[in-house]
């Protein structure tokens, strides 16, 4: 499948001639006096938290990353290659609120986070968890980061995430994968946790941002480096210049990682958008974020790095309509721009605010439509099916044919959510809405999945080492 591009050769070459500008002449600020330790003493120009970088040295760190790398999962099977041609879809991150139609809008809980590993555990189109899925408001700060990493790891045996929320966070977050999986030996062998780290735009990078970036590099670990400039509030109004800064920040993070652990893998993620002028507000169902995220696309394509994007990312504050194409536009232009890691696949509501229960299902559906869009279809003898075509003859039919019967399971996406009766069946059968029946499908699933069976005695020791945080 050819990827999309949204820009020329000549305009990339320009965003990157550009970054590189800013990240000499104009600098980034870095709140941690470790990174700023590491960075003076690998060669780069530091006046006080400013940090300045020559376009030679960006570009030598930047090719040390690797261009594709493998997470590893609990399970073998749900292993996942993060970089080429390949995809990969996680649900929404870091919503405070989640809403269902009984219910309505409310803050997130412990509960809802488990609810949403298993909903994303169960699913055939989300590859891997996301994290903070929701925030469990109900958990206090100091181990929240350890119970939610516990909760993905009880009820799912997909790759999940890890806490960036500081260094110390990171660390508890790596010594939990090492009950789970081994030494931190291993862990760096084969990397099982990633994280997200992100510029506080413009162009500064905070203590904790900077304390995980440095620990995850010094673990081995992989981690999404990514910023959201906002085009006429935290960056420039114009689409080009937000996208050469956030350029520059991703690249500014990238080098870092490099200088802590050569090689360590890392995702380009860039997932600007822009400020909704009359009231302020971050705006990310609009076309312009469908267009940075094809633009920034390019430009990990063009540093042969991984990239990540937002998936159906919507402002809608329910799942209705405007909640659909906005998802989708956002979700089709990700896969078609050759993304990797696809953040945000499923539930996202209101500008990451809120996760819905509904539209978790509505969208891991779009998801898997996505994927049928992206594996196209074969061209051979066979699928082009003369011989069948000759029998049939004008005026026949192919429905009773075994052709038909052979190749209809693979050929055709069969939805799980969508209705395809008539008008009669629909309506004999309640004349169901969509949302009415992903209420239902969310209920069914967590009422009969069975989460993969945890280890006892891994289990009791992540127990153990939770209750020692406390």
């Amino acid at each position: 499948m050819q990827r999309f591009g949204i820009l020329t050769k000549a305009q990339v070459e320009k965003i990157h001639e550009t970054s590189l500008r800013i990240l000499e002449q104009i600098g980034l600020d870095f709140d941690y006096p470790s990174a700023l330790e590491v960075l003076k003493k690998k060669g780069a120009k530091v006046d006080g938290r400013r940090v300045f970088f020559t376009p030679g040295f960006v570009e030598e760190q930047i090719k040390k990353a690797p261009a594709e790398f493998t997470l590893y999962a609990r399970n073998p099977e749900h292993n996942v290659v993060i970089g080429g041609r390949n995809t990969v879809f996680a649900p929404g991150y870091g919503a405070p609120f989640v809403t269902d139609l009984e219910n309505g809008r409310r803050q997130a809980t412990l509960k809802d986070f488990e609810n949403f590993v298993k909903l994303t555990g169960a699913s055939a189109n989300q590859d891997l968890l996301s994290g903070t899925v929701v925030e469990p408001t109900d958990v206090p700060p100091e181990i929240r980061h350890a119970k939610m990493l516990y909760a993905s790891v009880k009820y799912s045996d997909k790759c999940f995430m890890g806490s960036t929320m500081g260094a110390r966070a990171a660390r508890e977050c790596f010594q939990m994968a090492a009950i789970l999986f081994g030494s931190r030996a291993e862990l760096a062998s084969s990397p099982v946790i990633f994280g997200i780290v992100g510029a506080l735009t413009p162009l500064k990078y905070d203590t904790r941002m900077l304390g995980a970036l440095m620990e995850y590099a010094a673990a081995g670990q992989p981690q999404v480096i990514s910023s959201l400039a906002i085009a006429g509030a935290t960056g420039p109004v114009t689409l080009a210049g937000n996208l050469a800064l956030q350029n520059a920040e991703v690249l500014a993070g990238i080098v870092l990682a490099q200088l802590v652990r050569e090689g360590t893998p890392v995702i380009f993620g860039g997932v600007s958008a822009i400020a909704e002028l009359r009231n302020g507000t971050l705006s990310i169902g609009s076309p312009e974020m469908a267009i940075n995220t094809a633009a920034t696309a390019q430009m990990a394509h063009y540093y042969k790095l991984p990239v990540r994007s937002g998936g159906a990312v919507c402002d809608a504050k329910s799942p209705g309509a405007q909640a659909s194409y906005e998802s989708m536009m956002n979700l089709l232009m990700a896969r078609l721009s050759g993304v990797n890691f696809v953040l945000h696949g499923a539930g996202i509501l209101e500008s990451y605010n809120c996760m819905s229960y509904e539209k978790f299902i509505i969208d891991d559906e779009m998801c898997g439509m996505v994927k049928r869009i992206k594996r196209g279809y074969e061209v051979n003898p066979d699928s082009l099916a003369f011989d069948i075509i000759k029998d049939v003859g004008p005026g026949g039919y192919f429905l009773d044919k075994d052709h038909t019967f052979e190749h209809f399971r693979t050929e055709f996406h069969r939805p799980q959510l969508s209705n395809r009766d008539d008008f009669v069946s629909w309506q004999e059968s309640g004349s169901p809405e969509s949302i009415e029946t992903a209420n239902k499908k969310y209920k069914q699933i967590l009422e009969t999945h069975v989460p993969p069976e945890l280890p006892a005695d891994v289990d009791k020791d992540l127990l153990k080492f939770i209750e020692k945080l406390a």
